[in-house]
């Protein structure tokens, strides 16, 4: 007889005891100031929903509805709400603004980064991370996004809640002209 200090449990009994790590989508679902994040990736229509509950992995930076709001603000009246991009043009663009916030075949936690690090996105553009007296990442704006919080796991990547939503050059050019 060995006498141990703890329980030992086999898989099956850790399973049933431990409640799962939510996807991405079902985390930005689970997260009250994701909720503008979750409607974009339905209202862009573009299967962007069904590819971030695959298996990955990804990273993805999250804007927050404050974020989403000022980036409407900025855009004037004609986009009042994620329901103004209703046409198919306007619809994949917003899809297009979607895939810079993610970058496919990584899980690229804060300890990951580096400063002055390229990362190429889904969307084909690359984002700078700038580890300048806290994590940001810049976009092709002269506004930095902050990160925070970072690292928070989901069972097929790593999110990074910014601050602001990251424009690629693509979209400052059909929106801001």
């Amino acid at each position: 007889v060995h006498v141990i200090d703890k329980v030992l449990l086999p898989q099956e009994a850790l399973d049933a005891l431990m409640p799962p790590t939510p996807n991405i989508v079902e985390l930005a679902m689970d997260t009250e100031f994701l909720s503008i994040l979750v409607g974009a990736l339905v209202q862009a229509d573009a299967g962007l929903v069904d590819l971030l509950q695959t298996e990955g992995p990804f990273t993805v930076f999250a804007p927050t509805d404050t974020a989403f709001a000022a980036l409407l603000d900025a855009l004037g009246d004609d986009y009042n709400g994620l329901g103004d991009f209703d046409t198919p043009e306007e619809k994949a663009l917003l899809a297009q603004i979607l895939k810079y916030h993610v970058i496919a075949g990584t899980a690229a936690y804060s300890t990951d980064l580096s400063n002055g690090q390229m990362v190429e996105t889904a969307q084909g553009e690359s984002v700078t991370v700038n580890l300048t007296g806290g994590v940001f990442i810049q976009d092709k704006t002269d506004v930095d996004a902050a990160v925070a919080p970072a690292d928070i796991a989901a069972s097929n990547g790593v999110v990074h809640v910014i601050d602001k939503v990251l424009l690629p050059q693509e979209a400052i050019d059909a929106l801001l002209h």
